[in-house]
């Protein structure tokens, strides 16, 4: 039996997971689901972000669904982002971000790309501190370690997809001992698998270029934690912004799908949350974590049928429900 450990968050994740939930269950009707908390909202209520129940329920369950979190814009002690600590706290050392052309939604035809993106240190390891009176430093973490797991998951979804193309993306122009560590070590382990012939590599800002100029040249991007992060946000614009951006957190033996968007709270409570990315983060986990390929692809399916069906969305008051009930029709 399957089991997913469903954290809402905040603001519209209270929206959009229920809703990816009710296109789950009509296809793995047996699938037992148990909720837990996380988010600013948590850290409100009980001072942490992600307590420990919620980490221990996770590990138990194997898989997840996180919906959105919101978050201080400035420093208040004692609080991390909550998805930040998931990912730390389970080791959910890799990213994967798909970007594709879907009806109605995307501006451009062809493109069929996938980011994976270092998930578990760079910028992100939450190394600040203050130098001198004035001067904050942030320590940018790359260890060879971390980027092996993510050269050989490359190499495990290349296979999956029968890549065309690898690209390494760094700034080891600027930075030669962490993103050359980065570009060497990725290199190495793909080569050594037998992705040498289609393994291609691009400073940043060239890439960052390239996936607006010429996106359908791409297929599979490989790339430190906020590089990913900054270059997977920019390309969903191929799909049709964030709410078509879906995403998997991958660890070894557990994964956590989340919608790559925010908490949006200005629409919270309005019935305008498009549930896709959540939907399609559904899609993720059905493939990659749990192996389930043929649903993953009724999935993806699904949503490409509803969206040809309907010529539109309207993001009116019944959005996330219209949505999802159409993709349901749809399966």
């Amino acid at each position: 039996m399957h089991r997913l450990c469903a954290i809402p968050g905040d603001g519209i994740g209270r929206e959009v997971v229920p809703a990816a939930l009710d296109v789950l269950k009509k296809l793995l009707p047996n699938v037992k689901v148990e909720e837990a908390e996380a988010g600013w909202e948590c850290f409100e209520r009980h001072g942490e972000a992600v307590p420990e129940s919620t980490l221990a329920r996770m590990r138990d369950c194997g898989a997840g669904l996180f919906g959105a979190v919101s978050s201080p814009s400035g420093k208040v002690p004692g609080y991390r982002s909550a998805i930040l600590t998931l990912r730390q706290a389970l080791d959910l050392h890799v990213s994967l971000r798909p970007v594709r052309s879907w009806p109605v939604t995307s501006p451009k035809a062809g493109i069929d790309l996938m980011i994976l993106r270092e998930n578990s240190e760079g910028l992100y390891s939450g190394r600040e501190h203050w130098e001198a009176e004035g001067v904050a430093v942030a320590e940018r973490v790359i260890s060879k370690a971390a980027c092996q797991r993510l050269a050989q998951r490359t190499a495990e979804v290349a296979k999956a997809r029968q890549a065309r193309r690898i690209t390494l993306v760094h700034k080891a122009n600027i930075l030669p001992l962490t993103c050359g560590l980065f570009r060497d070590t990725c290199r190495d382990l793909l080569m050594g698998e037998g992705w040498g012939d289609v393994l291609d590599e691009r400073l940043v800002d060239v890439a960052a270029l390239q996936l607006v100029e010429r996106p359908e040249a791409f297929d599979l991007i490989v790339t430190t934690n906020l590089f990913g992060d900054i270059l997977s946000d920019l390309a969903c614009h191929w799909s049709g912004g964030l709410g078509m951006a879906p995403s998997l957190n991958w660890g070894d033996g557990i994964a956590l799908a989340e919608p790559v968007h925010g908490s949006a709270p200005d629409i919270v409570g309005s019935g305008r949350a498009n549930p896709l990315a959540a939907i399609l983060s559904v899609a993720l986990l059905l493939r990659y974590h749990w192996r389930e390929e043929t649903l993953a692809t009724r999935l993806e399916a699904a949503v490409q049928r509803y969206l040809e069906t309907t010529g539109h969305l309207d993001f009116g008051v019944d959005t996330t429900r219209t949505i999802t009930q159409g993709v349901i029709d749809a399966l």
